[in-house]
């Protein structure tokens, strides 16, 4: 008897001993022991750091009502659509190696054209031995942009600025392929440089891909969480010698269901904006398109403050064509009733991490974009200069850290452009459930 009860006692403690190392994370093996963490996602690594890998994604549900310039009749319509379904699995081999691939279940994030059944994102390996630089090849989106370098799970608004739709090569990879290397002196010095090979539909006369490169330079003094002051430079080049391509430059002014994949929007009577450029634009009639930036960012507690500038040009390469101009701007506020601050690593904004778990976090914020092209060649239209605003007004309410709804009223004004009933300025709303795993 005192023999099955002491049987009974060691198998009562060595599972109590087995449940507080699985509590602990730790699982001991043949070579180093292994870290388990599922808070955020299922990350696995080695206590030595050698290799690990994490499995995680983020789903963007939206809904939208639209009016006015937004659609072809003026009418109402609206978007149910899935923005974002990312599947993300990324970690570590060999210490210095780190590889990361992002598969869209729902062909939205890229833009237009994607297959049905999703796409790579970004798919990527970088070698981090010669740090403070890092090294990466694969696809992946090239660094241009305050507001782009900050993951869409932690943007401010539902869309990105509007000013970066006059450069969407800029900062998108296009199905292409790079290689960028990126680092940091300090904590308050980033820059990058990358090269790309991409543009699978803007091929030259021989065949050849669209070569672009990018530089970035940050600067940020003050550099944490409710402390920052941040300056930032960039730069972006592409090659369109003897390339023919689609050159038209396009927005949809902040209403992402007048035209998106990933569910229903407004179809044929959707209206995007068209700025200048043209459809099919012939090979040898542009040579170098270029786009510069600048950024700008402080935040102060609950309170932040960021803007940027782009500035386009492409360069005609035959006497029957003429230059176009671009110029964008955006300056966004925002602040957290709740008195959380935004989190900031280096280059880039972050999350907010609600402070009370009951009330999760509550964010007010105000954006306004400017976008104009003055483009002498179109033969769409009389006007050559054409001009938007847009009004974006919101609340975010950052549930707990994997769960933030979004709620924003957008006004949108053109000059120079209306919808087929003549219709010169649009409103809307748009509604996001994000869940971050």
């Amino acid at each position: 008897m005192i023999r099955k009860h002491f049987a009974g006692f060691a198998a009562s403690a060595l599972a109590l001993a087995v449940t507080a190392q699985a509590f602990a994370g730790t699982v001991t093996t043949d070579g180093a022991d292994i870290v388990v963490k599922t808070k955020g996602g299922l990350e696995v690594a080695t206590t030595d750091k050698e290799f690990s890998f994490k499995l995680g994604g983020r789903v963007q549900a939206d809904y939208s009502r639209f009016d006015g310039f937004y659609t072809n009749n003026g009418k109402t319509a609206d978007a149910g659509y899935f923005r974002r379904a990312f599947l993300e699995l990324g970690g570590v081999m060999f210490t210095d190696w780190a590889y990361q691939v992002n598969y869209d279940l729902s062909h939205n994030a890229g833009g237009d054209n994607r297959t049905e059944d999703g796409y790579f994102d970004e798919a990527s390996l970088a070698y981090n031995g010669f740090k403070p630089v890092s090294i990466k090849v694969g696809r992946f989106d090239p660094d241009f942009g305050l507001e782009k370098a900050t993951s869409s799970k932690w943007v401010t608004a539902p869309e990105r600025n509007a000013a970066y739709d006059l450069v969407d090569w800029a900062n998108a990879h296009n199905g292409g392929m790079g290689i960028q290397a990126s680092g940091n002196a300090g904590d308050s010095l980033y820059g990058s440089a990358g090269f790309y090979a991409k543009d699978a539909t803007n091929q030259a006369d021989d065949g050849d891909s669209s070569k672009q490169f990018n530089l970035r330079a940050v600067f940020a003094p003050m550099h944490e969480a409710g402390n920052v002051l941040h300056f930032g430079l960039n730069y972006a080049q592409r090659d369109l010698a003897d390339t023919a391509f689609d050159g038209r430059i396009r927005s949809r002014l902040g209403m992402r269901g007048v035209s998106t994949d990933g569910g229903q929007d407004a179809g044929t009577n959707g209206n995007r904006l068209w700025l200048g450029g043209a459809n099919n634009t012939p090979s040898g009639a542009y040579d170098t398109d270029k786009a510069i930036g600048a950024e700008a960012a402080f935040a102060f507690g609950p309170f932040s403050l960021q803007g940027e500038y782009i500035k386009r040009k492409v360069e005609a390469d035959a006497a029957a064509f003429q230059d176009i101009d671009a110029t964008g701007y955006y300056g966004q506020v925002a602040y957290t009733l709740t008195g959380e601050a935004r989190g900031y690593k280096l280059g880039k904004f972050d999350a907010i991490k609600p402070a009370n778990k009951q009330i999760g976090a509550w964010e007010l914020f105000y954006r306004y974009d400017h976008l104009s092209v003055e483009d002498d060649n179109r033969t769409f239209a009389t006007i050559s200069d054409v001009e938007a605003k847009v009004h974006n007004v919101g609340v975010n309410w950052y549930a707990n850290e994997n769960i933030k709804l979004t709620g924003a009223y957008i006004k949108a004004q053109t000059d120079n452009a209306t919808n087929a009933v003549g219709d010169d300025d649009g409103d809307g709303f748009v509604m996001r459930a994000q869940y971050v795993f």
